[in-house]
């Protein structure tokens, strides 16, 4: 019985334990929902709530499709070199949905687990763009798992409302900026580049 039940752990058979809050840190029960959210006690991973303010779920949001880009790519540098002073960062995921239990989510993933630790205590006492900041470990270490599947290529017909994650995607040139100078900043530690595990981008 201990192994059939650790076997469907988070998982739809699981009539216990939320699938939705293991798979993707968040679910649109909330408090009410009538399953356990488990929260980890030690993670890779932490989660910073409605941290992107989306100018695109703005009614008087005026950018046009180029600045809006601008405005994200803006936000992820500074969320990357931010956090990367916590320690490696191997995933920024940054949700672009539009329900209230992801709208402006921030996952961020870490090579090691005590610098995920180290970055969720520093981050609740700071604020960021005038709002306080929250943070908290996510039981979610597979993003394949946690973002929509049918949000590139067809499209997703739920659209922001969807309950897997819509990944805000920084442009190409912002990543690979990024990528080469979280690499240098490895070789100057003496660290060896070559163990940085970012997961590819979805295709």
């Amino acid at each position: 019985m201990a192994n059939y039940l650790a076997s469907i752990f988070g998982t739809e058979q699981d009539k216990v334990n939320c699938s939705f809050y293991y798979k993707i840190g968040a679910c649109r029960h909330g408090d009410r929902c009538s399953r356990k959210h488990v929260k980890p006690s030690y993670s890779q991973t932490i989660l910073l709530p409605n941290l992107y303010q989306n100018p695109q779920y703005d009614p008087k949001n005026k950018m046009n499709p180029q600045q809006m880009q601008m405005h994200f790519d803006a936000f992820y540098e500074d969320i990357w070199c931010e956090l990367c002073q916590y320690g490696l960062v191997e995933e920024l995921v940054v949700c672009d949905n539009n329900n209230d239990h992801l709208i402006g989510n921030v996952y961020v993933r870490f090579k090691y687990e005590e610098d995920a630790q180290k970055a969720c205590d520093a981050l609740n006492s700071r604020w960021y763009a005038g709002r306080p900041i929250y943070c908290e470990l996510s039981p979610v270490t597979d993003f394949r798992e946690a973002c929509c599947r049918l949000n590139s290529g067809e499209g997703c017909v739920r659209g922001g409302f969807c309950n897997f994650i819509h990944r805000k995607q920084p442009s190409p040139d912002l990543e690979r900026d990024l990528e080469m100078c979280t690499r240098k900043w490895l070789k100057e530690r003496g660290r060896d580049p070559r163990s940085m595990s970012r997961s590819p981008t979805p295709p």
